[in-house]
């Protein structure tokens, strides 16, 4: 064909394209802590403040922070290398491998083909992802993409970053407390117990309120602001999917909000007029993990037995960066297996 006939060609059907895609689901998930735990009295002592006020103003008390030597990569290897393991699937069937993280170790390479090479998923493409504490939410969304065109089979996607120990300012009061280090993983397939439904994403310009330049190099932020932001971004991305989804708020057996603060965590909540055993909050010994929140926060929802079991049960997911960034995805139990 020439190139000037591809304007004639007849358009795909869209009954077609739609009859060929598949539902991608999760099928394991992994999660991956460091072992040094920081709690608040040390960084309190060092901003001049009592242990306490941090607590009361975070909902944090402990957050892990990663060793000397220990980079993100590692913790990444070892969430996914977990998430396999749960779906039992052999490295070598991944083809794709995904890293939601701001704090990879090398800015080149990136994360992702040091994780797939590690963990033998030697076949698989591999890149990051950026967007910060939405990270995860939008690799969600290309990890789905690629399963549900048909482009892949299997996707590991791992949600991590180490901005406590690399990124952090330990004489600034607005973050000194804030992060800590982790990582989280989830293995996509077609069908699986969680299927992946919709996932709205959103952006709005918003350089110098949430930052790391590469001067300077430690996480910068004006809490107020970014407090309101989050807080009305997540609410409106939730009402945004429920309403794609045409479910109500009583249909979702349990909401995951980005793991920032208590304090954003339960305004999400009372937006919403949820109880709190509805509502994942583990921030009180992880601190804002930022990519990692959600993963592994689902990892440990599981672990607590709080993920449906019933066929029909939903969770609600939801995020909010640097950027700004916001998003929220819908997990479905039961249903189309395949």
């Amino acid at each position: 064909m020439h190139p000037s006939d591809l304007a004639l060609a007849p358009a795909p059907v869209a009954p077609r394209i739609r009859s060929r895609l598949r539902t991608a689901g999760i099928i394991g998930f992994g999660r991956a802590l460091p072992t040094n735990v920081v709690g608040n009295a040390p960084i309190a002592e060092r901003i001049g403040v009592e242990p306490h006020w941090i607590t009361k103003r975070t909902g944090i008390s402990a957050r892990r922070r990663a060793a000397e030597g220990e980079g993100l990569s590692d913790l990444a290897i070892e969430a996914g290398r977990k998430a396999l393991d749960a779906a039992g699937l052999n490295p070598s069937y991944v083809d794709a491998v995904l890293v939601a993280t701001s704090s990879a170790d090398d800015l080149v390479p990136q994360a992702a083909p040091i994780v797939a090479g590690a963990l033998g998923a030697d076949r698989a493409m591999a890149w990051d992802v950026g967007l910060a504490c939405t990270g995860f939410l939008a690799g969600l969304q290309q990890g789905a993409a690629l399963i549900e065109s048909g482009r892949a089979n299997t996707v590991l996607l791992i949600g991590g970053d180490v901005l406590g120990s690399r990124y952090t300012d330990d004489d600034d009061r607005q973050t000194a407390a804030l992060f800590g280090d982790g990582a989280g993983a989830a293995v996509l397939a077609p069908g699986g117990p969680a299927s992946i439904g919709p996932v709205v994403l959103g952006v709005n310009s918003q350089r110098d309120v949430l930052y790391i330049d590469r001067t300077e190099q430690v996480v910068r932020m004006e809490g107020r602001l970014v407090y309101q932001e989050a807080v009305d971004h997540m609410e409106r991305s939730c009402r945004d999917l429920l309403q794609l989804a045409e479910l109500g708020i009583d249909d979702i057996d349990l909401v995951i909000a980005h793991q920032a603060n208590g304090r954003i965590i339960n305004a999400v909540r009372e937006r919403f007029g949820l109880e709190p055993d509805r509502v994942a909050d583990y921030v009180a010994d992880l601190g804002n993990t930022s990519a990692a929140s959600i993963p592994l926060a689902l990892a440990l929802a599981e672990d607590d037995g709080r993920l449906p079991t019933t066929d029909g049960g939903h969770v609600l997911l939801t995020a909010f960066g640097a950027g700004f960034s916001w998003g929220a995805a819908l997990l479905t139990y039961g249903g189309e297996t395949s």
